[in-house]
């Protein structure tokens, strides 16, 4: 009976809000897997995690996340981009399979040609974090120590291409500081390295660090966005701290094998965008410092689109390359 419902739900959620399109009954017979290329524990892996635990409810199988974690994802983006357009291998993804087009000298994959975008899930932003040992206080004072010390402070990231470790870059570059780059296979390991205080600063998801801030293990001095974050409204954007042009938006999006039939994308983007709005998982969201969005795959595409563009830019300005 939870099975005949969850059909009849998808059918409905398909045809309500993606241009009536006609889900194949067989879809899905088995558990369709989300990909995520990053460790569990971080920030992408946290907003899958949630999407497979409401889109377990809405379809009539379960939803299962698949790390695959490696070179700055791309491991699991050829990965997706080379499966069966089906419907069952999906990408859950951040601007990472976008940054690395351009980031990356030949990536194994092409995002516009190889995958379709189905939703963006929610929207997030980066922090800048520092241990609670290190002697800066404020933005301000992290800036003039970088200044002080060229080359003696080392930030993490989850990985070449990820935005922590263009938000750093881009940080760098508009501070004027020499700050080493370490990069990790995930948020987890680089928030562990901080923890550890083997590095001494990192831009990472609120949704990931929030506790380790709250038990005052970290210290949290700014946010990489253009506007404060929810979860800790006290906290000022770069630009209010003093550090202009560091604003690095972060999205959680799902993505599709390019081939993949265009009414099952479309049914699964409804099903993305019903978890995303659902109230209990906006509650789940927003505690985590991340805003449901649930968009159409055509805004998904021409956002895709824009992108390629917008982080061509960034690295090239930036000089970031992957390691």
């Amino acid at each position: 009976m939870i099975r005949k419902r969850g059909v009849a739900l998808l059918f409905a959620l398909a045809c309500a809000g993606q241009g009536a399109a006609v889900l194949p009954q067989v879809y899905p017979s088995r558990p369709p897997r989300l990909i995520v290329g990053f460790t569990p524990g971080g920030g992408v892996d946290i907003n899958a995690r949630v999407l497979a635990s409401k889109l377990s409810e809405l379809l009539p199988q379960q939803v299962i996340v698949e790390n695959r974690p490696g070179a700055g994802t791309n491991i699991a983006n050829e990965y997706v981009a080379k499966s069966a357009p089906d419907g069952y291998t999906l990408l859950f993804n951040s601007p990472a399979v976008v940054i690395n087009m351009s980031l990356y000298r030949n990536p194994p994959y092409d995002v516009l040609r190889d995958f379709a975008g189905v939703s963006v899930f929610s929207e997030s932003t980066n922090i800048l974090v520092v241990p609670a040992s290190l002697p800066a206080r404020s933005l301000k004072e992290l800036v003039a120590l970088a200044r002080e010390r060229p080359g003696a402070l080392n930030y993490s990231s989850a990985g070449a291409g990820s935005t922590q470790h263009l938000a750093a870059e881009l940080f760098k570059l508009r501070t004027g500081t020499s700050i080493v780059h370490v990069p990790y296979k995930g948020s987890a390991p680089s928030i562990a390295a901080l923890l550890a205080g083997e590095v001494q600063l990192s831009f990472i998801n609120p949704v990931a660090v929030g506790p380790h801030v709250k038990s005052g293990r970290l210290r949290a001095l700014a946010v990489a966005g253009a506007k404060r974050t929810e979860l800790m409204s006290e906290l000022p954007t770069m630009k209010e701290a003093g550090v202009e042009g560091v604003e690095v938006p972060l999205w959680f999006g799902l993505l599709a094998p390019a081939a993949t039939p265009r009414e099952i994308v479309r049914a699964l983007a409804a099903a993305v965008a019903k978890a995303a709005n659902s109230p209990d998982t906006r509650k789940r969201l927003l505690e985590q410092g991340a805003e449901g969005v649930g968009n159409t795959p055509e805004e998904f595409d021409r956002q895709l689109r824009e992108e390629v563009a917008r982080w061509a830019e960034v690295v090239k300005i930036s000089g970031a390359r992957a390691e």
